[in-house]
């Protein structure tokens, strides 16, 4: 046929799952059952388990050349996101200090809401690079939190469980994680309402036992495409064979190319400057999908220059890519934003945050260019 070829039968390709749930009903414990799992632990709730992981990200731009080290490195076979919430309310601070605003709610008119989703849709794509080009499982966990719905032809409010990725972000980011998803699950306590008195007019709550839902509902969302139970325990071994290409037992089958950095936009700041790095003329614009990216040489002291009081998230970025704050004065003093020989503890935090964080692939680029 033609220049395409028909593919017919199953495929047999890495999974995608979100695992949402109250606090403290499991999610990590359940997660490091998954084969072979890799955290990025971007709230430290891994600390006290004996787990492989990722330095935790301290940056938008540190979590996703971590997820690019995954695809590149190929260290694990399950990438384990904990949690989604959190690794969004990086994202929300990148694409804040990116135009030079306080907090999202300065955009005004619901704008830095969508560029939120904009940014998570990204974010998706190159997780979904996981699963393509590593071969990867990608789980992402998350909190759930319960909002007043009311559907649009029927009377009345009710409450549901839904994804806690931000106050109003929800409405554009949830969607599309959960439409990313092969598999959503959604993990409560189950709660038995009984009579407390012979009249039956007082009851209380028993039980609690903990369980998993797959399926949609109108009190939470969940689906999945293996044919799974509505309800089942919190136990990993009713989808492992998902996982392991085997049948679950009958005695568990009981219910109960990191993408192109684009250009930061100029933040507002309060510097004589504007804040924005120019790519010098013919120089890369950034690492080509999933070359490692350049690895600047250091001067000879690995140290050179001083940390002190350089906020965290940049440290990270200036540690893991073997800069030194000495090369980050340099290519400051030759943009014309501040003398080389200031501090960078003593830059204004909007430009550090905006230009240094918010365009680090630029800022990398810069360092490894002849002056």
């Amino acid at each position: 046929m033609g220049k395409f070829q028909i593919i017919s039968g199953v495929q047999e390709t890495a999974k995608k799952v979100v695992l949402y749930g109250t606090e403290g009903i499991g999610k990590t414990t359940f997660a490091t059952n998954f084969p072979d799992p890799l955290f990025i632990d971007t709230e430290a709730s891994t600390t006290e388990m004996d787990v492989k992981r990722l330095p935790k990200p301290t940056s938008w731009q540190m979590l996703k050349d971590e997820v690019v080290e995954v695809i590149n490195e190929r260290p694990c076979k399950t990438l384990i996101i904990d949690t989604a919430d959190w690794a969004e309310k990086l994202c929300v601070q990148s694409v804040c200090a990116s135009h030079g605003k306080m907090g999202i709610e300065e955009f005004g008119y619901g704008t830095g809401y969508t560029y939120v989703a904009e940014e998570w849709a990204k974010f998706l794509d190159l997780l979904q690079d996981v699963i393509d080009v590593a071969k990867i499982n990608v789980v992402l966990t998350a909190h759930a939190i319960i909002r007043k719905f009311e559907q649009p032809n029927e009377m009345g409010a009710y409450d549901r469980y839904e994804l806690k990725l931000g106050k109003k972000t929800t409405g554009q980011t949830a969607p599309i994680t959960k439409e990313w998803a092969d598999m959503v699950l959604f993990a409560n306590y189950k709660t038995l309402v009984v009579a407390s008195d012979d009249k039956g007019k007082k009851f209380k709550g028993q039980g609690g036992l903990r369980v998993m839902y797959t399926t949609h509902h109108p009190c939470w969302d969940a689906k999945n495409r293996y044919g799974l139970k509505e309800e089942l325990p919190l136990d990993y071994e009713h989808i492992r064979h998902i996982f392991d290409q085997q049948p679950v037992s009958q005695s568990h089958a009981q219910p109960v190319q990191q993408p192109q950095q684009e250009p930061a936009p100029s933040p507002v700041v309060s510097t004589p400057v504007t804040p924005q790095l120019d790519i010098a003329e013919g120089a890369q614009s950034g690492p080509q999908i999933y070359d490692v990216p350049p690895v600047p040489t250091p001067s000879p002291a690995a140290d050179e220059g001083c940390w002190d009081g350089i906020p965290q998230a940049l440290v990270d970025l200036m540690k893991q890519n073997k800069v030194t704050p000495k090369q980050i004065q340099r290519v400051v003093a030759f943009k014309k934003y501040y003398p080389e020989d200031m501090p960078i503890k003593d830059y204004d935090p909007g430009f550090i945050q905006g230009v240094l964080i918010g365009a680090w692939q630029q800022v990398l680029n810069e360092v490894v260019l002849p002056f």
